[in-house]
């Protein structure tokens, strides 16, 4: 496969790459570099290429794994904790508290698998549908509904013992 086959099959799949690859990392730069990766990768793999029958979905799994593997090696991140706002009509004890909270809740997240906590953001912090989860993860609507169910069950038990542990 030359550069201009490459190019014509490939390349109109960044804008959806660069999306999907925002939603996995939350981050620009990152995104740029995973897609940017991945195209290095289909580019390496060129010549294996040429019989695909839908390079679109290989490039697209290229990438999520990819970005699933920048994610097992990434830290976690409290910045999103930070975006959260507090009513100020609260005493400072109880906002404190609820921070407390919530970066908590954050911490037993970035504890997930990195599948779970990958849905359960896209579902619960950005409010998405399942319909559009199951495109942006290639995953069926039943999966997912299994994956949200497992987190949200994982989250409630550690967030428990944390609650417990704190009263004592």
């Amino acid at each position: 496969m030359d550069a201009e086959v490459f190019k014509k099959i490939f390349l109109p799949y960044h804008k959806k790459l660069y999306r999907i690859a925002y939603r996995f990392l939350e981050n620009q730069a990152d995104a740029e570099d995973m897609v940017q990766e991945t195209y290095i990768k289909l580019w390496q793999k060129r010549e294996e290429l040429e019989s695909l029958l839908n390079p679109e979905s290989f490039a697209v799994t290229l990438l999520k794994n990819k970005c699933l593997d920048f994610l097992k090696k990434a830290k976690p991140d409290l910045s999103r904790m930070q975006e959260v706002n507090i009513p100020e009509t609260d005493s400072l004890a109880v906002q404190i508290e609820n921070r407390e909270q919530l970066e908590h809740i954050q911490v037993i997240m970035n504890q997930l698998p990195v599948q779970q906590k990958q849905i359960i953001r896209l579902k619960i912090w950005d409010n998405l549908p399942d319909e559009e989860i199951e495109k942006q993860t290639g995953l069926k609507k039943g999966n997912i509904k299994v994956i949200v169910s497992r987190a949200r069950k994982t989250i409630k038990v550690l967030y428990q013992k944390w609650e417990k542990d704190e009263k004592r």
